[in-house]
């Protein structure tokens, strides 16, 4: 199965993502894109090497300059196109698909990743393709030994944020990279910001020993670790080390929504609140949204999808925003998710206060999400959403992205997976017996 939308490409690896494909995406990408250099990264699964080596390969033949920065987070390489006059960038990632997936992430000139409508072109382009034949010079490929380290130094130096308060605290933090991007990334900025680290899954071997998303159920391990450790809190990412999710000093996951809520919360203690907007999509809690409003804050939302959160951004002049999935994005540093941002943010929340991480995790709007799927497996998916359409009369509706329905305190959400064949449901209440309510309502129907 070959899975193409706006996050890209995914695929099965010994069936569908082949090298043979990859070469074709490379020739789409060189055509697709303006001449420039291109600034490439992959994840630690073991099929990456040589269906990046491939891509690389085809597109130096065909005269492109190349900065080859190995296995390094997805949103490194994103900031990398940002702080360089690299014109885009690819990644070889399947992101939180299982390790037997792989895929491509393209980047644009502005660091963000390709629009729905270039996705298309691109795409397109793929189609139609016959292998070119370039008559003018290869061009060259080059290692960047120092992505990593000249990410770590943006993550610190971020205004946002207090270095001298992190510092002082000396933190005791358990990371756990699930053994991709992230290994040797988020070790690094931690030690960066005075932590006393402690390593978990932290070879970039590209064997997942645990599932890929940074779930609570996924987290049995780090938060062993971090009561084993007397640890002040457990920080995961997922393979390509894009989104974090943090469990407090207790062991207690916090769910990935409350990464995002923690960061804004120091935000906001930080910075002028004058005139700011935060952007998050459908399906994010609504704890943040109930925090911004006590602090004079909009909260917009757009459909789900990176990007989408990114336009809608830009749109509004956002300075910040994120997904509920443990994706933090901060315009200071670049215009994407980003676990090392994220987990810098969330140490600067701690920072302020001599609370634990469990109180200040208590003192924040409290919402319990409920997470669901069916698979599309001979389903229309608009037959679904149209057969619910109805279902919630008394509720706000909104129909940009699948279908959700909002009441004050509760809310639910249909709508196609970007990256997976199935269809995601979810919910959430102020209690989980609500939102598992409203769940079992919608899967009755369907």
């Amino acid at each position: 199965m070959l899975i193409r939308s706006i996050s890209g490409v995914r695929g099965i690896t010994e069936t569908h993502l082949t090298p043979e494909l990859a070469v074709t995406f490379s020739q789409a990408l060189n055509e697709f894109l303006p001449e420039g250099a291109i600034i490439t990264g992959r994840d630690s699964r073991a099929s990456g090497d040589r269906i990046l080596a491939s891509m690389i390969d085809e597109l130096v033949r065909l005269g492109r300059s190349i900065i080859q920065c190995d296995i390094v987070p997805t949103p490194t390489v994103q900031f990398m196109v940002h702080s360089t006059e690299a014109i885009g960038g690819l990644v070889v990632t399947a992101s939180h698909n299982p390790a037997e997936w792989n895929g491509f992430k393209f980047i644009r000139q502005d660091s963000t990743f390709f629009h729905p409508d270039e996705c298309e072109q691109l795409f397109q382009i793929v189609d139609k393709i016959v292998t070119p034949r370039f008559k003018g010079a290869p061009g060259i490929a080059w290692k960047d030994q120092n992505a990593i380290q000249k990410h770590v130094i943006s993550c610190v130096s971020l205004k946002c944020i207090s270095l001298n308060d992190i510092r002082k605290k000396k933190f005791k933090i358990v990371i756990d990279a699930v053994n991709g991007a992230g290994s040797n990334a988020l070790p690094a900025l931690l030690e960066s910001l005075g932590c006393d680290v402690v390593e978990l899954n932290c070879e970039p071997s590209g064997i997942f020993n645990r599932g890929t998303e940074p779930l609570p159920e996924n987290l049995e391990d780090l938060s062993n670790a971090v009561i084993q450790h007397d640890a002040n809190a457990g920080f995961a990412v997922d393979p390509d080390a894009d989104r974090l999710a943090v469990v407090d000093e207790n062991g207690k996951p916090l769910g990935e929504e409350y990464t995002l809520v923690l960061a804004a919360d120091g935000y906001m203690k930080n910075v002028k609140k004058e005139d700011e907007t935060f952007v998050v999509n459908l399906s994010t809690s609504m704890a943040l949204e109930k925090l911004s409003i006590k602090n004079n804050i909009k909260v917009e939302r757009s459909a789900v999808g990176e990007i989408n959160v990114v336009n809608k951004m830009n749109e509004l002049s956002s300075n910040f925003g994120g997904e509920g999935n443990g994706g933090v994005i901060l315009r200071e540093s670049h215009l994407g998710r980003d676990s090392l941002v994220a987990a810098t943010m969330v140490l600067n929340r701690m920072s302020q206060s001599e609370d634990p991480l469990s109180q200040l995790h208590a003192s924040l709007p409290q919402f319990q999400i409920i997470k669901d799927k069916i698979s599309l497996e001979g389903i229309d998916p608009k037959v679904l959403i149209h057969k619910v359409e109805s279902l919630f009369k008394e509720a706000s509706k909104s129909t940009i992205d699948g279908i959700k329905f909002t009441w004050e305190d509760k809310w639910v959400h249909l709508r196609k997976s970007n990256t997976e064949p199935i269809m995601r449901i979810y919910a959430e209440a102020s209690d989980q017996e609500s939102a598992l309510s409203l769940i079992k309502s919608i899967k009755e129907l369907i």
